[in-house]
């Protein structure tokens, strides 16, 4: 009797030495996936809104996978417009690993979207290797079959947005006049993205639901509305006071920076606004120790809210084409003037911090509360200090108001832009059930 109790012991024990661990990835390994994302969009100096469309259909991948192996997990594939569930043959479905899955999607759909893509091999490589490790070599081998064939379902969705559309669209020509916007210095840079507005919405109608009102109209009297605006540009935009300069700094994210050396140029690297707020969204789960399968749905769902902001943006900033402070100050009030920042090359109206950092901001409070603190260490890499926020709401109110102090956009842009940022964060959150999002906190 003895003999058979230790056989059956013995047995036991050599099925748990097989037995697959129920999550063999976890947020950390997420974030950190998507922070090589970010590290190669940096790099490659990808602009703001190029970027917020990588993220959306980077994250989509990483949160649909969960979907084919839980039923009761939220899938963005029955409300964002024209996307059709994923396609897994169940006999790899019964095999491979969604953890693991969810991560390789991270890392192979960057691969085949980012312009430098191939940078993505070696991480790759790197957590394949780390699988191999804790999971039989079919589990790993299967899951790596059905990313590569979940990430050919994300491209073809991505393919007929509208995107590769734009490099044969006509060269876009500065409207001639002084209320219309104009390259500025130091690079004079052509206008970037003015038909980004076509690019196909994830759950917006259209890129024009949420158009704001009319901005005050440009004009060389001092008693006029614009004329009041411009001076309090003027006189904000370059601020002695030291929260302002770090508020403004901090939340700069401007792609496209140059620093000047006597006759040489040099371009300062720096994440875009979308990118800061992945990375607070990325502090969020962590700090609230989400579940990797919640963790990436909620990044997938903010990515998506920015991602149709920036269009629902920049199909304004293309229709009023509202000329920016600085060319205005220049013009009318201070030749020599220059702003604490550097201007972007796009038109002024409405403010785009404004506007993607509020809508964030509201899909984020709805599944975090309203009272969620954390300390933003986005920027650190960059040299900037961390800063602590007692909301979401706080920091995008100070985002917006950065703009101000940086001397790029008008108050009625950034008001008016929190506006637009709000209808849109709202919108997002009224086309999901409301389980989906509830169910997350």
């Amino acid at each position: 009797m003895r003999k058979c109790i230790i056989f059956l012991c013995l047995i036991i024990l050599g099925a748990n030495v097989h037995a697959q661990p129920k999550r063999t990835f976890g947020t950390s390994d997420y974030v950190h996936a998507l922070k090589r994302s970010t590290d190669i969009m940096v790099n490659d100096v990808t602009s703001p809104v190029a970027a917020s469309r990588y993220y959306a259909y980077i994250t989509l991948s990483a949160t649909e996978v969960f979907t084919l192996f839980n039923s009761g997990h939220p899938a963005l594939s029955t409300s964002i417009k024209g996307f059709k569930k994923l396609v897994i043959a169940d006999s790899i479905l019964r095999i491979a690993d969604p953890t693991l899955a969810s991560i390789l999607c991270v890392y192979k759909t960057s691969a085949r979207l980012l312009p430098s893509g191939h940078l993505m091999k070696q991480p790759i490589d790197s957590i394949i290797k780390l699988a191999s490790k804790n999971l039989r070599p079919e589990v790993v081998s299967k899951t790596s079959q059905m990313v590569d064939s979940i990430v050919v379902q994300i491209i073809q969705y991505a393919n007929a947005d509208g995107f590769r559309k734009l490099s044969g669209m006509r060269r876009y020509t500065p409207t001639t006049g002084d209320g219309y916007w104009q390259p500025t210095a130091p690079a004079f840079m052509p206008a970037l993205e003015p038909y980004w507005g076509t690019v196909r919405p994830f759950l917006l109608d259209s890129a024009s639901q949420f158009k704001p009102k009319q901005p005050a109209a440009y004009s060389t009297d001092s008693s006029t509305e614009y004329f009041k605006l411009l001076k309090e540009v003027q006189a904000q935009g370059r601020p002695t006071n030291k929260e302002k300069q770090d508020i403004a700094m901090f939340w700069d994210c401007n792609p496209f920076a140059l620093q000047q050396m006597g006759h040489l140029e040099f371009g300062l690297k720096k994440i875009s606004p979308g990118g800061h707020w992945m990375g607070i969204t990325g502090i969020a789960c962590l700090k609230s120790k989400k579940s990797l399968a919640e963790a990436s749905y909620i990044h997938a769902l903010t990515a998506i809210t920015l991602a149709d902001a920036f269009i629902s943006c920049w199909d304004e900033k293309y229709r009023s084409n509202r000329v920016r402070p600085e060319t205005g100050i220049k013009r009318l009030i201070d030749p020599m003037w220059q702003p604490l920042l550097q201007t972007p090359p796009f038109p002024e109206y409405p403010s785009g911090h404004s506007v993607i950092s509020t809508a964030a901001a509201t899909v984020l409070t709805k599944i975090f509360g309203n009272n969620f603190s954390y300390v933003d260490d986005t920027e650190e890499e960059f040299g900037l200090a961390p800063r602590k926020f007692k909301s979401f709401k706080q920091a995008a109110d100070e985002a917006a108001i950065s703009r101000l102090y940086g001397g790029i956009h008008y108050r009625d842009a950034i008001e008016n832009g929190v506006k637009e940022g709000s209808a849109v964060g709202e919108w997002v959150l009224s086309k999901l059930p409301a389980k989906d999002v509830a169910g997350r906190k």
